[in-house]
């Protein structure tokens, strides 16, 4: 079991929408929390609001941190900072990431390649950055936010597929390597959720497309991330976080024609005639 109360955490993309909630969620666990974003993002505001609407809670932030987590330079200067702060990381959240939506050959190269680096590279760099304090230290917890379009790939979504399916393969691997010296590895993989994230940049075709996510492929992130939250506590090697990501990763396994049809059906159906 991992032991979230006190536990010092670190979580990227806090002010994205799993982000805030997770910040919610865990101070409400008692956790000691590390949150990073973007440069540009007033994260600290965020945070104030949120102290605002929760009152006094049993866990507290320990620092908010800027990161281009884009960058080489950008991981290697966040985990300096974080060791500058003399309170060793329990558990990472990997949990910043980006969307494009668009066919391959629409999306200019620099947007999905920048999209590789953060939602790939980057839990890369810092996941093997922090594995090495924890096998030190014989313990610690990594979490990778990964995605049901890491098991499916549907149309206009290759791009972030193919990071969401190279962050599983990656967990999986990690996970069998630092499982000796009592590090534990989870990936989390739901479906589309409520969040900041449906209303992604788009290219093509879908530029013309219907911008809304029909409401039954949706899930609440204050569900999903509970039931992240759980996982984590339960050391779950891989996690789906709602019913549509579970029944998605059955169907891909045991009836793999069906969910490649459902992919092909709903690419069709979205794009202008």
């Amino acid at each position: 079991m991992t032991q979230l109360q006190s536990a010092v955490v670190l979580i990227t993309g806090a002010a994205g929408g799993f982000g805030q909630e997770l910040t919610r969620q865990l101070l409400l666990k008692g956790s000691r929390l590390i949150l990073t974003d973007r440069p540009e993002v007033d994260l600290r505001s965020q945070i104030d609001q949120l102290h605002h609407t929760l009152g006094q809670t049993p866990g507290e932030i320990v620092a908010c941190l800027s990161a281009d987590l884009a960058t080489p330079a950008g991981c290697e200067e966040l985990y300096r900072q974080t060791q500058a702060l003399k309170s060793p990381i329990d558990v990472l959240i990997n949990n910043a990431g980006i969307a494009i939506l668009g066919h391959m050959v629409d999306i200019p190269p620099e947007r999905w390649e920048h999209l590789m680096q953060v939602n790939l590279m980057a839990p890369m760099r810092l996941s093997t950055h922090f594995a090495s304090d924890m096998i030190a230290r014989r313990r610690g917890h990594i979490v990778n936010i990964s995605s049901l379009a890491g098991w499916i790939a549907m149309p206009g979504l290759t791009a972030y597929a193919a990071s969401k399916f190279g962050l599983r393969g990656f967990s999986e691997g990690l996970r069998h390597e630092v499982a000796p010296f009592n590090v534990n590895v989870t990936t989390v993989c739901p479906c589309f959720s409520r969040t900041p994230l449906l209303q992604c940049p788009r290219f093509g075709l879908w530029e013309q497309a219907d911008k809304t996510v029909p409401v039954p492929l949706t899930t609440d992130p204050v569900k999903v991330m509970a039931r992240t939250i759980r996982a984590i506590e339960r050391n779950q090697a891989e996690v789906f976080p709602d019913a549509i990501a579970s029944s998605g990763r059955l169907a891909k396994c045991y009836l793999p024609a069906l969910p490649d049809w459902i992919s092909r059906q709903i690419g069709l159906s979205r794009l202008p005639s």
